[in-house]
Formats: structure tokens, C-alpha cells, sequence
């Protein structure tokens, strides 16, 4: 199982209902991968670098969320069929990992 994050942009002319239906929609498909708790965090409306379908702004929202890989495959194909979501990127996170000899000097 490894660490996710995935950051979506959402069609700002959606009404704040259909936003957090859709927002709702791929948080609880990304609780379906683990037993883990879904971190979600709404950026809200920001300016975009390039126009992408007519619009200039966005609504962004970025997800933390634990998951193997072919559920990595399947919530993009989700993201792709939605018409809500502008655009999406999905990004395995870095396990931080301990040096062990480093907890032994500090006892």
C-alpha cells in the first residue's frame, strides 16, 4: 500500500452543491482503497497558468490517500469520465524512512 496524492481542478461555473457532490464522490472512492483516513483540502478558486476548456480560473482541491496501484488506475479513469474535472494529477508520495543508528545516538 503506498501514499497518494492526487490534486484535481474542478469547473468553476458548478454550483457549490455539484462542487461537493464531486468532491464527495472521489473522496469516498479513495476511502474504498484503504482502511485509512482520506485527507481533503480545498484550495478553492485560483487563476490558471493557460485556459483550459474556455475557463481561466479553476477550483482546486488536493486529496492525501493511501492505495496500491490499480486503484491508482481506476480513479483516473473515473477522473477522465467525469466532466466536472478539469484537469488531475496523481503522485506517489515519498515513505519517509528513519535511519535507525541516528534514534540510537539521541538515547
Amino acid at each position: 500500500m503506498n501514499k497518494y496524492e492526487s490534486v484535481i481542478i474542478i469547473k468553476p461555473k458548478l454550483n457549490e452543491d455539484d462542487r461537493n457532490q464531486t468532491i464527495e464522490k472521489f473522496k469516498n472512492m479513495m476511502k474504498g482503497f484503504s482502511d485509512k483516513e482520506v485527507g481533503s483540502e480545498e484550495l478553492g478558486e485560483k487563476k490558471l497558468a493557460y485556459e483550459i476548456q474556455k475557463n481561466t480560473t479553476g477550483y482546486y482541491v488536493i486529496f492525501d490517500f493511501y492505495a496500491i496501484p490499480d486503484n491508482i488506475l481506476e480513479l483516473e479513469r473515473n477522473y477522465r469520465i467525469d466532466d466536472n474535472i478539469m484537469k488531475f494529477i496523481v503522485v506517489r508520495q515519498a515513505e519517509r524512512e528513519f535511519d535507525d543508528s541516528e534514534e540510537e545516538e539521541d538515547l
